[in-house]
């Protein structure tokens, strides 16, 4: 039996495993179901190439509305734990949906709509994670990080058993197993997460930050975006480039992304460590820099082991921007940890809609080759932005 003071004692560290379980559970639940989106609008809902690309645009057009506007609310109410709760539980509806609805139309209005507040606690536990460390006087950057890790590992695991249930016992059962994540996540967060509530709540006047602030957010979003387009141009791009280009096996795609996702794991641990030595600026620009070597490598080296050895710099580019992006995002914008958060995660989904139209014409146009160069001078220009920004 603990006593009350052992149990006093021991609630942050069951608190903080519980963040550690969501963020493991959300990444399981959205590695089962993005990997695996266009072959099931392609199979399932028999959708043209184009549909399927409208489909995605809705996608994201959608999460980008309804994570800026919960992130506005959340910061002026301060109580993120009910709305964490609320979209666990709509994502998991959403995922039944897909698994049981093959109407396409009924997806793009209600699924999109749905997946889109699921998609949401994401950035709403990353920002009650800020909030909880900073009020119990942990070390922010660490907790993010091993948070991160935990969303790496998800996708590790996520998208080869996302295939796995695809191709094995079919679509419902895969969203369905996508929806039971979902449901844990909810679990989790009602009985688990603590109730972060803010002293006070915040005026129109402290939401806005200073002008230097603004442009330096500026330089910060353009540059994180940039690199996220890059990188989901890759995404896009290298399955088609290895098979049709360098005719190679389609399994080496997925070795190269699985060797990626585990090499992210000791990167962002190691970064979020280093996040309080080093300046997230530094970071974010040794980030470019593996970045831009990666996409150098790829112009030129076409073996399978040179490929798979180009992940390590791969791995460097997205793990430096997962675990210290969103915290440089939240130093620029103080007291405003939702929307700075909701703001870093837009930086992605914004890159994945303008990738979607780079890389589709650019390889329409030239050849999937082409959509590495054009992701390198994204770098080129992203390492512009980063070193325009002031250290605040």
């Amino acid at each position: 039996m603990f006593s009350p003071e052992v149990l006093i004692r021991r609630l942050p560290s069951l608190q903080a495993s519980a963040f550690l379980l969501v963020a493991f559970f959300s990444g399981i639940a959205g590695a089962l179901q993005i990997p695996t989106l266009s072959l099931y609008l392609s199979q399932e809902i028999h959708s043209s190439p184009i549909m399927v690309g409208l489909f995605f645009t809705v996608n994201a057009l959608v999460a980008i509305a309804i994570s800026q506007f919960l992130a506005v609310y959340s910061d002026r109410r301060g109580e993120r734990k009910t709305l964490i709760l609320q979209c666990c539980l709509s994502g998991a509806a959403g995922a039944l949906l897909f698994a049981w609805c093959h109407n396409y139309f009924v997806l793009i209005i209600a699924g999109t709509l749905l997946a889109g507040f699921g998609t949401t606690a994401n950035p709403q536990m990353f920002a009650l994670a800020r909030e909880h460390a900073d009020k119990n006087g942990h070390q922010a950057a660490m907790f993010s990080s091993v948070m991160r890790a935990q969303i790496s590992l998800a996708w590790v695991i996520g998208p080869p058993l996302a295939f796995a249930l695809a191709v094995g016992f079919g679509f419902n059962a895969m969203y369905t197993c996508a929806a039971i994540a979902f449901v844990v996540c909810a679990l989790l967060v009602h009985f688990l997460l603590p109730a972060q509530q803010q002293s006070q709540p915040l005026s129109v006047n402290k939401l806005q930050a200073p002008r230097r602030n603004r442009r330096d957010t500026l330089l910060l979003f353009i540059a994180c975006t940039l690199m996220w387009c890059a990188n989901s141009c890759y995404l896009i791009a290298m399955p088609l480039y290895l098979v049709h280009q360098l005719q190679l096996s389609e399994k080496l795609a997925g070795e190269m992304i699985g060797v990626a996702a585990g090499l992210e794991i000791p990167v962002m641990l190691i970064a979020g460590f280093y996040a309080a030595r080093l300046s997230k600026r530094r970071l974010l620009r040794i980030s470019a820099v593996a970045a831009l070597l990666f996409y150098s490598g790829l112009l030129f080296i076409t073996s399978p082991l040179g490929l798979l050895l180009l992940q390590l710099f791969n791995a460097l580019f997205i793990g430096l921007v997962a675990a210290t992006g969103m915290l440089y995002f939240q130093d620029l914008m103080p007291g405003q940890a939702g929307a700075a958060t909701t703001l870093f995660t837009n930086t992605s989904r914004v890159g994945w809609l303008f990738a979607g139209l780079t890389a589709g014409a650019a390889a329409q146009l030239w050849n999937y080759y082409s959509v590495f160069l054009l992701s390198m001078l994204m770098i080129i220009v992203t390492l512009g932005c980063l070193w325009s920004i002031r250290n605040p």
